[in-house]
């Protein structure tokens, strides 16, 4: 549940960056003791294929809403971008006016108000494919290690 959590979350920073990733291309250190092979059969990993299949349409569609709102907001992207990596990195300056400030503030209050929508879209989806939230993420976390599974899985999404 925290890594869905968590992708809901940088969904926001990511999705207006232009650079939504999936669920399981996210980056996260494990401890050792979790670096464990996981058994997966072919029903579990097609099930998986399909949640993630489903993630990858949510969190473009989350994108288009998120561009739409700072659109609608008076701001071109790329320069909502730019004031708001700046807010986000102390060491990053960037000229803005103080309307443009208040304005970028509005957007990013409601892109977060939509967050919830945008997770819970994402764990009903992994739920509708017959999977555990928690078995999703295993099986993510597992996928960033094991190359073979990786290969598996590009077959069947690709079946």
């Amino acid at each position: 549940m925290f890594r869905l959590k968590r992708i809901a979350t940088s969904l926001f920073f990511t999705a207006v960056l232009g650079t939504v990733g999936a669920v399981a291309q996210t980056p996260q250190q494990m401890a050792p003791q979790q670096q464990q092979q996981v058994e997966v059969n072919d029903e579990e990993l097609t099930k998986f294929a399909n949640a993630y299949q489903g993630i990858t349409v949510i969190n473009q569609q989350a994108q288009q809403k998120m561009i739409k709102v700072v659109e609608e907001s008076g701001f071109d992207v790329q320069r909502f971008n730019e004031i708001h990596q700046a807010s986000l990195d102390p060491n990053k300056e960037v000229e803005a006016s103080s309307e443009e400030k208040a304005r970028h503030k509005a957007v990013v209050t409601e892109i977060e108000s939509m967050q919830g929508d945008f997770q819970k879209a994402m764990e009903n989806t992994i739920k509708e494919q017959g999977l555990s939230i928690e078995r999703y993420e295993q099986l993510a976390m597992a996928l960033q290690q094991d190359t073979a599974l990786q290969q598996r899985l590009q077959k069947l999404m690709q079946g």
